[in-house]
């Protein structure tokens, strides 16, 4: 499925049942794809419990660009997608995430879409080596709005601190893509899902 926004358009992997307890978008990091095992790990565990789930490809990487560029324009083509697929699937929770570059995504812009909660795959709290250059207040940007933020405990990008999520999952010895631990993240989201499966 295609959608069109100011940034040129969007493709969307939408796996939605008859009638959807709740609809759960995910967006990829800077150079990857939907495809990511994580993203199909959270994605199982949504539909496992009854929600719709929309795996988006950003228009950069639609136009074959790996970087994402402007923050702000990044944004502003997330709204339109998300406010797209809110027509699609209406009267549900939204719950929105994403890993790494995604992740900052879902909570830039948490609160705009009225999302009820923020699944974070290795978000990136730095750039590797520069820990000044914290991201800190990007995962604060989601405000009261609950965040699950999933690790590696490897992660050159950095941990977020605990106090700064409702919850901070660490898989150990696991880099910023992860190779094994994908039971630890269904075990993570799905009890945090089952609220809205109902």
């Amino acid at each position: 499925m295609r959608i069109e926004t100011s940034a040129g358009p969007a493709e969307i992997e939408l796996d939605r049942p008859r009638k959807p307890a709740f609809l759960l978008v995910l967006t990829h990091g800077s150079g990857g794809g939907v495809d990511a095992k994580d993203i199909l790990t959270v994605r199982d565990a949504a539909l496992d419990l009854g929600g719709a789930v929309a795996r988006v490809i950003q228009p950069y990487r639609v136009a074959g660009r790996r970087a994402p560029g402007s923050a702000v324009k990044q944004d502003e083509a997330w709204l339109e997608i998300v406010a797209d697929l809110r027509k699609r699937i209406k009267k549900v929770p939204l719950i929105q995430g994403g890993r790494s570059n995604g992740a900052r995504v879902a909570c830039r812009t948490a609160i705009a879409v009225q999302a009820r909660g923020v699944i974070a795959l290795s978000f990136p709290l730095h750039p590797p080596g520069k820990p000044e250059k914290t991201r800190r207040e990007e995962l604060l940007d989601a405000g009261d709005i609950e965040v699950v933020v999933i690790n590696g405990g490897s992660d050159p990008f950095g941990i977020p601190d605990a106090a700064d999520a409702a919850e901070v999952r660490v898989i150990p010895g696991q880099p910023h893509s992860f190779r094994t631990g994908f039971d630890v993240i269904a075990d993570t989201v799905t009890p945090w899902l089952e609220r809205w499966s109902s």
